[in-house]
């Protein structure tokens, strides 16, 4: 598969040593390290719960609870992760390092906006807005992925000697 991300030659590090002091003694480390799989969780029951409804049309109510709870967690982890980045990097959102994956939080976030204006507005049916849900939920999929890969190069980079 190649070589590690931080052995390519001029491969800019994600972290400087004063950024990572700073995201190993903050607490939000510790936030967004508890929240991210609970979201994942929450993601995994409403996953069941929606497509049971659109396969068998049951389980409406359950289903609109689990996205209820998705969206507030997404919400959640959004906020508390902008206070990370703004720890860690100087900047709540946008910071050079996970800049492309604040972009698709952002689609993640407007799909799970919709899902909650049509629910309160009534001005989308329910089958659409169960249909939206699995939109935002692959893009939700592809955002944490994105998220797990940048965990994967600090490591990468964390083991490698100065």
């Amino acid at each position: 598969m190649g070589r590690p991300p931080q052995s390519r030659a001029g491969a800019k590090p994600l972290y400087t040593a004063a950024q990572r002091a700073r995201r190993d003694g903050s607490v939000w480390t510790l936030v967004q390290g508890i929240l991210a799989p609970v979201q994942f969780v929450i993601f995994l029951v409403s996953l069941v719960l929606v497509l049971r409804f659109l396969t068998t049309g049951e389980g409406y109510f359950a289903a609109t609870i689990s996205v209820l709870a998705k969206t507030a967690a997404l919400y959640l982890i959004m906020i508390t992760g902008a206070i990370w980045e703004k720890v860690v990097f100087g900047q709540y959102l946008f910071a050079p390092g996970f800049f492309w994956e604040d972009v698709f939080s952002f689609v993640v976030l407007a799909l799970h906006t919709l899902y909650l204006y049509g629910l309160i507005t009534g001005s989308i049916a329910p089958q659409t807005l169960m249909l939206i849900t699995l939109a935002a939920y692959i893009t939700y999929v592809v955002n944490a992925g994105q998220f797990l890969w940048k965990l994967r190069i600090a490591r990468l980079q964390s083991e490698v000697p100065a």
